[in-house]
């Protein structure tokens, strides 16, 4: 789970740093860029909100799965 939000963090600060650099060096109107960076903006969020729902799933799966194996069987 650290792992997970470690990669997460790294992910987010390169793309931070990644859409800076590009605002500062890109050949393009004030209009043009903030375009760009709004549709980046809204990139990333859409990614993290995948990869939130998929880890998501995965460990409530996960839990699921512990969970049946801790419940003691009936016998009839």
């Amino acid at each position: 789970m650290r792992r997970f939000f470690t990669f997460l963090l790294g992910t987010m600060s390169g793309a931070i740093v990644g859409a800076s650099v590009a605002l500062l060096i890109a050949p393009a109107s004030g209009e043009e860029l903030r375009t760009r960076a709004r549709q980046r903006f809204a990139d990333l969020r859409d990614e993290v909100q995948d990869a939130y729902e998929t880890r998501s799933a995965q460990l409530q799966a996960e839990l699921e799965q512990m969970r049946k194996r801790r419940t003691p069987e009936k016998v009839s």
